[in-house]
């Protein structure tokens, strides 16, 4: 079983427009060749022609089983309207968390604007996911989405499940602590690379996500995600093979923790 819990169906080449079927089947076409049962769509902070609403994420997958959403929130645009839809979405089950974007917006995850989002996640029982580290946009300001932040959040909210997206990247060490610190934090592994590992990226890598393991102990807060179409899915797998983990724990990391955190009925992929 594999579940992937950070995918996007953004088109990032905006040359040209890309119909969200489209990018839906080609997601379920990469899902299928590479052995992913379930995935998580991301939707974005913005909405555009290249980057769909959640309304519209919501609506495509209505009949695809093995595909959830995760509503990106906009820190500097959200109004009242967005929050009657997400809280609807939410006592539906029609979306699986929330996610939010420092660095990418200008603000820190413990902002009192966004306590009326973290209540209501914590009322419907859901995570909230957190870009973290570095961005994909050179515009982006890292002081916001340097994970140390998270911790602030994580102890004032104890019965906020948090996912810190991308392991922090760079700042590993800094989200391995918080991660160890915090009954409440998780981590996606997602995003480390543009494309495919080379052999000396992925070296790298291996070392730093096992030397996390050993700092913060087995595994429960670890979540298998690639950042497709940014990053790679076969490649990612591969990763994945490379590390030097027992198959139980592995096991956690892939579909496991994912499946109780966001509360995925495996018994439906199947």
């Amino acid at each position: 079983m594999i579940i992937d819990v950070h995918t996007h169906i953004n088109n990032y080449h905006e040359d040209r427009v890309v119909s969200l079927e489209d990018c839906l089947n080609k997601l379920t076409a990469e899902m299928q060749e590479n052995g992913v049962d379930y995935s998580l769509v991301l939707s974005s902070y913005k909405v555009n022609e290249h980057r769909p609403s959640t309304k519209k994420v919501v609506e495509a997958i209505s009949n695809r089983n093995n595909l959830g959403v995760v509503a990106g929130v906009s820190y500097l645009n959200y109004d009242y309207k967005d929050l009657r839809e997400l809280s609807e979405f939410l006592d539906a089950g029609l979306i699986k968390g929330l996610k939010f974007y420092p660095g990418y917006e200008p603000f820190y995850p413990n902002d009192i604007r966004f306590k009326v989002m973290y209540d209501m996640a914590i009322e419907f029982d859901v995570p909230v996911m957190f870009h973290s580290g570095d961005t994909y946009a050179p515009n982006g300001k890292i002081k916001y989405s340097h994970p140390i932040h998270i911790d602030d959040l994580a102890v004032d909210y104890p019965d906020l499940k948090i996912v810190i997206c991308h392991v922090g990247n760079p700042w590993i060490k800094d989200c391995m602590e918080i991660v160890y610190k915090n009954q409440n934090v998780h981590a996606d592994i997602s995003g480390l690379v543009l494309g495919d590992f080379n052999e000396k990226f992925e070296r790298y890598m291996k070392k730093e996500i096992e030397e996390m393991i050993t700092y913060a102990g087995d595994p429960k807060y670890l979540l298998y995600g690639t950042d497709w179409p940014i990053s790679n899915m076969k490649s990612y797998l591969k990763f994945m093979n490379q590390l030097d983990l027992a198959d139980d724990k592995k096991e956690l990391i892939l579909w496991k923790n994912a499946a109780e955190l966001f509360k995925i009925d495996v018994s439906k992929l199947r």
